[in-house]
C-alpha cells in the first residue's frame, strides 16, 4: 500500500466544514446545429454507461492503523456514477445570474471522503440555450494544471466528433517514467527520510538569504509582511462565485508595451480591482497587499494527476495610486521571487512553500489570528489553458471558468486561466466575510482599461 505523498495529503488535513478543500470549473457550451432538447439529457445517460473509470477518478483517501495513521489512496470497488455524476436544471428565467447561483451552493458542500472525490453537474435551462458543465475535485487529487490538462485531453478540437469520452473514463496513454515525489511503502519511509534531511538542509542557507533580502528590499514580499484586511477574516462555508474574460490581446499589449508578462498584467488588473473595492468599503490598507501566487513544478509531459505546485509572494502595490508605478512593483516583487526559487528541487519548493502556509495554520488557532499579522492577503493563481477552441460532442466550450479554495484567514481566492484567446477570471469568496464580491469584475475591467490608458503610446 502506497503512502499519499506530502503534497496531496497536505489538503486533507486542514479540510473542515468552513473549508472545503476541492478545486472546480464551470464550462459553458453551445450545443451543436440541429440538436434537439434531450441533447443533454443523452449525454448524461451516455455518461452513466461508462465501465472503464480512470485511476484517479477510482480511488479515495484511507488510513488506519495499518498505515501508522498516514494517508494512503485505495481504489473504491464500487464506483456509483449516478452519485458522482448529477443532472440539473436553473430556475426561470435562466440567466448567468441563477447559473453562478447554483454553481455558488455547489461549490460550498464538502465532497463525500467515502467515495472518490469527484462530482460533475451537467446543467440546463439557460435562456439563450446554452448548458453549463460545473466539476469539482478535491485538491489532494489534482491540482489546477492536472485538472486542466485533463479537461483539454478529454475534449476534441473536431466540432463533427461524436466520440468524446468524460474526463473520469479511462484512455490510453503513453509510456512515461514514474511521476517524481510520488509516495512509497512504509519500507521506504527511512530512505525518503534520510533524503528529505539533506535536501531540507541544504536550503536552509537559501532561506536566511531571502530572508536578508526582504529586510534590504522592498520588492521581495515575506510571509507576515501583509497588512490586516477585510479578506483576513474567519469564513464560513458559504460560497459566492463571480466570472467574467477578457480578450488576452488586450492584456498582451499591455505587457508588450510595459516590457511585463502576461501573468504580471493579470496581478496589475487584481491590484487595481482589490484597491478600488477596498477603498468603496473604506478598508484599503495603508501598507500594500500580498497575493501567495502558486506556480507549478509539473513537466510538460506529466500529467498523472496529483500535486506538483510550489508558492511565491508578491506584493501587489495597492498603496500606490498610480497604475504604472503598481505594475513595476508588481513586475520587480514577482521577479526577485522567482529568482529566490531558482535551483530548488521540487522538495525544497515544497518545503519553503509549506513554510510561507504554515502562519496561515497557527492564524486559525483561537485568539492567534487577532494577534498576528496574516502570512499574506489572498491567493491570486494563474493557470494556462487551451490556446484552440475545443468541442464535446459537438458542442462548442465558449468559456471554462476555474473555482479555487477560499480559507481560514484567507476569505478571497481569483484564479485565472487562458483559452481561446481569453483570459477567464474566477472570483469565489466567503458569501458572510466579503459584500458585494461581484463588485470586482467592474472593477477589473477599469484596471484593464486604466493600464492600457498608461502604457497608451
Amino acid at each position: 500500500m502506497a503512502l499519499m505523498p506530502l503534497a496531496d495529503a497536505m489538503f486533507l488535513v486542514p479540510e473542515s466544514r468552513e473549508q472545503p478543500m476541492h478545486v472546480g470549473s464551470l464550462q459553458l457550451f453551445t450545443p451543436p446545429e440541429g440538436s434537439g432538447p434531450e441533447y443533454l439529457t443523452e449525454l448524461y445517460l451516455d455518461a452513466l454507461k461508462a465501465t472503464d473509470i480512470a485511476k484517479a477518478f477510482r480511488r479515495r483517501p484511507h488510513r488506519s492503523l495499518a498505515t501508522l495513521g498516514q494517508w494512503t489512496w485505495v481504489d473504491d470497488p464500487e464506483i456509483d456514477l449516478e452519485h458522482h455524476i448529477r443532472h440539473s436544471a436553473l430556475p426561470p428565467p435562466g440567466r448567468v445570474r441563477e447559473l453562478l447561483a447554483l454553481v455558488s451552493r455547489l461549490h460550498g458542500t464538502l465532497l463525500d471522503r467515502h467515495r472518490p472525490l469527484w462530482e460533475a453537474h451537467l446543467i440546463e435551462g439557460l435562456v439563450d440555450g446554452r448548458f453549463a458543465v460545473y466539476t469539482k475535485l478535491h485538491h489532494a487529487l489534482m491540482d489546477g494544471v492536472s485538472g486542466l490538462r485533463l479537461l483539454e485531453r478529454t475534449l476534441s478540437t473536431d466540432a463533427d466528433s461524436r466520440e468524446v469520452r468524460m474526463p473520469f473514463e479511462e484512455r490510453p496513454r503513453t509510456a512515461r517514467t514514474k511521476k517524481k515525489g510520488a509516495g512509497g511503502g512504509l519500507l521506504s519511509l527511512p530512505m525518503q527520510a534520510g533524503q528529505a534531511v539533506w535536501d531540507l538542509a541544504a536550503l536552509t542557507p537559501r532561506v536566511l538569504e531571502l530572508a536578508g533580502q526582504g529586510l534590504r528590499e522592498q520588492a521581495v514580499a515575506l510571509p507576515m509582511q501583509a497588512p490586516r484586511s477585510v479578506l483576513n477574516v474567519p469564513i464560513t462555508g458559504s460560497r459566492r462565485f463571480a466570472a467574467q474574460a477578457w480578450s488576452m490581446d488586450r492584456i498582451r499589449a499591455v505587457g508588450r508595451a510595459a516590457d511585463a508578462t502576461i501573468n504580471d498584467v493579470v496581478l496589475a488588473m487584481c491590484a487595481s480591482a482589490l484597491r478600488r473595492y477596498l477603498r468603496e468599503l473604506d478598508a484599503l490598507p495603508d501598507a500594500p497587499l500580498v497575493a501567495m501566487t502558486p506556480v507549478s513544478l509539473r513537466d510538460e509531459d506529466d500529467d498523472d494527476g496529483g500535486n506538483a505546485v510550489g508558492t511565491i509572494l508578491c506584493n501587489l502595490g495597492t498603496d500606490l495610486a498610480d497604475p504604472e508605478e503598481r505594475l513595476v512593483a508588481i513586475k520587480a516583487s514577482m521577479q526577485a521571487a522567482k529568482e529566490g526559487l531558482r535551483g530548488l528541487n521540487q522538495l525544497q519548493v515544497t518545503a519553503l512553500s509549506a513554510a510561507v502556509m504554515s502562519p496561515m495554520v497557527l492564524a486559525q488557532l483561537p485568539g492567534i489570528a487577532s494577534a498576528v499579522r496574516p502570512p499574506f492577503n489572498l491567493v491570486i493563481s494563474n493557470v494556462p489553458g487551451p490556446k484552440e477552441p475545443l468541442y464535446w460532442n459537438g458542442a462548442r466550450l465558449e468559456g471554462m471558468y476555474p473555482l479555487s479554495i477560499p480559507t481560514a484567514g484567507q476569505a478571497l481566492n481569483i484564479t485565472v486561466t487562458s483559452y481561446a484567446g481569453q483570459m477567464e477570471f474566477g472570483l469565489i469568496g466567503c458569501r458572510r466575510s466579503l459584500p458585494h464580491l461581484q463588485r470586482l469584475l467592474p472593477a477589473l475591467d477599469e484596471g484593464l482599461a486604466e493600464l492600457e490608458k498608461a502604457f497608451a503610446t
